[in-house]
């Protein structure tokens, strides 16, 4: 049989380095789907049960990788449904190739079945989108999408009608007018700071008493730099979410998140800093950011498009994190006053002695949610991979796991949607076979998309199983409980059950009807036994925590607008003695810890 053009698409994207495709099937991409089968695993078809999830494989694989990350979807419904997996990939700067079915060119126009406008539709999420019109045309299409996704760190669509991935191929279009010719190949380049403003840089950081770092995911690869730096300027490191993996947690100076989500440490030292350091980062959130003109601001990122959008700096460095680091570190002059880091390191310790019995604290008998982080904390395997959704397991996620060196760790950043912390496990888990996964995912979540996946993982049981652990760990607390604290801090109102409250579920039982392990745990005495029952299991793991709904996620500071919305809200709220309760012995345990006189 001819080479067909689906062939060739394969053939090239296996030349590009994809080794699997995420997707789901339908008629409009039959083409690609008859040569999947005759590719025989180069690249293999993964087949999720839902095209967002493919896409969000696609971005998580982009993530823990570095590789492009690669999702096929059908027509009309399957293609609208990659959207909001690509948006995730658009906003977290993720290198990602959509592959999507038309209409044949002859319908096109006539108001056919399922026929979009999949150009319009896929023009705002992609920096690069192309429908093949001939087959002549499909190398170079293939070949620029890649080089465009990889390039601009973001999407590249590529919509092949039905017609022309049945058609002949042809690799190389007619030696004529029009036709270009084009090759597999991109190189990442040194993107190198300017001199003078580095120097700027150097002048403003050496000037500075009290130095505050702040990184980002651009600053990934700059982890030895990024140390070296702090530790040249006396400084403390925060950290963005996208940043998690940046440094370690254990170093001392490391303050943790930013934030809403953040760490007092980190809250303390940014307030009170002279010069803000900025690396790799586009954290938005001016409350959580000096006042502005209170400090000086030097700030790294690749993309000038991104320096010096978030607070004025005094210097912006357009370049490579790691490159413009290594010039910049031996025109830094190393601070002989360590009254500042030691400031920064006492209050990590008090911050980490807060979280340890903040998370002590059980009422009625319930589940502390934040016990099921900072249990597990340190109980986790070396090298592992940790994923989070979005919603209040996110805050636990973010303050109570402590990452060690080697660890990795994402979540949906900038889009910050519902529904990529299971499927962002699942591509790890292909791409990382070897290495423990860990998950943590609202029942909301998990109910919206997350427990299909469940089925994902049954079909590639035998790439999913194994000693590596793979674990879904589920917070059972049959509320949509991050925005059931919004609307009481933001809109001054009480918990609104018709829209906040869900059903309960036996996700553990559902495991084991999926082949899977389920692991139940309702007790708060028992949160590291449930833990270790899961890391030693062979086979993927659904381990479901039934917990208090009522721990407020807590933020570093509390806004007085925020906190006079949240007393308006706990007059009215079905909750409210227990929000009462819980909420001031939460609060009591900072208070205590920084009374003046504490030894840290």
């Amino acid at each position: 049989m001819a080479q067909l053009v689906a062939d060739y698409v394969l053939q090239r994207l296996t030349e590009w380095g994809v080794r699997r495709v995420f997707g789901y099937p339908g008629d409009g991409i039959n083409g690609m789907l008859g040569a999947f089968d005759r590719a025989e695993g180069k690249p293999e078809f993964v087949q999720t049960r839902h095209e967002e999830m493919a896409a969000f494989m696609a971005v998580g694989h982009a993530k823990f990788t570095g590789e492009v990350g690669c999702c096929v979807a059908t027509s009309g419904p399957g293609a609208i449904h990659l959207l909001n997996g690509l948006y995730d990939a658009k906003l977290d700067h993720q290198p990602v190739v959509a592959i999507i079915g038309q209409q044949k060119r002859l319908s096109q126009g006539t108001h056919y079945q399922q026929e979009v406008a999949l150009e319009n539709l896929f023009s705002d999420v992609s920096e690069y989108c192309q429908i093949c019109m001939h087959p002549g045309q499909v190398r170079h299409v293939i070949d620029r999408a890649f080089k465009t996704a990889l390039t601009a760190r973001g999407v590249a669509t590529i919509i092949i009608p039905e017609d022309v991935q049945e058609a002949a191929e042809m690799p190389s279009p007619p030696k004529e007018h029009g036709s270009v010719y084009s090759s597999v190949g991109w190189s990442r380049p040194r993107v190198l700071p300017n001199t003078e403003e580095l120097r700027k840089a150097a002048d403003i950081l050496n000037e500075g008493q009290k130095v505050a770092m702040l990184v980002g995911q651009g600053a990934a690869d700059a982890r030895a730099e990024v140390v070296e730096a702090a530790e040249l300027l006396g400084a403390g490191i925060a950290k963005a979410l996208l940043g998690r993996e940046v440094v370690p947690d254990t170093l001392p100076f490391v303050t943790g998140p930013i934030g809403l989500l953040g760490s007092k440490a980190s809250d303390e030292m940014i307030m009170n800093c002279d010069t803000l350091f900025m690396i790799g980062t586009s954290f938005p959130y001016a409350e959580w950011l000096p006042d502005e003109g209170s400090c000086r601001g030097v700030e790294i990122d690749i993309d000038g498009r991104m320096i010096g959008i978030r607070y004025p700096m005094d210097a912006h460095v357009v370049g490579d994190a790691k490159e413009t680091l290594r010039e910049l570190i031996p025109l830094l002059r190393r601070k002989d006053d360590r009254s500042w880091r030691e400031e920064i390191e006492a209050n990590v310790r008090s911050w980490n002695t807060v979280m340890d019995k903040r998370a002590g604290q059980s009422f009625d008998g319930k589940i502390n949610p934040q016990a099921v982080a900072h249990e597990l904390s340190p109980l986790l395997p070396d090298g592992a991979i940790l994923t989070a959704d979005s919603g209040s397991a996110t805050n636990w996620w973010a303050r109570h796991l402590r990452l060690r060196d080697g660890m990795r760790a994402s979540l949906s950043g900038t889009l910050a949607t519902m529904g990529p912390g299971v499927p962002y496990a699942i591509a790890a888990r292909f791409a990382y076979p070897d290495r423990p996964v860990i998950c943590f995912v609202g029942d909301g979540a998990f109910q919206m998309n997350g427990m299909n996946e469940m089925l994902t993982v049954k079909r590639y049981a035998d790439r999913m199983a194994g000693s590596p652990p793979l674990v879904f760990c589920v917070f059972n607390n049959q509320d949509l409980n991050q925005v059931t604290w919004e609307q009481r801090a933001m809109g001054g109102d009480p918990k609104y059950a018709g829209s906040q409250s869900i059903p309960d579920f036996p996700y553990a039982e559902y495991a084991e009807m999926c082949g899977l392990k389920g692991v139940y745990c309702d007790e708060p005495d028992r949160v590291t036994d449930a833990w270790r029952d899961a890391l030693a299991s062979d086979r993927p793991v659904v381990l479901e925590f039934v917990v208090d709904d009522e721990i407020a996620p807590i933020p570093p500071h509390i806004m007085s607008d925020q906190a006079k919305k949240t007393i308006k809200a706990g007059l009215k709220d079905p909750q409210k003695f227990g929000m009462a309760a819980r909420g001031f012995r939460q609060k009591l345990t900072e208070m205590y810890e920084n009374m003046p006189g504490r030894k840290h």
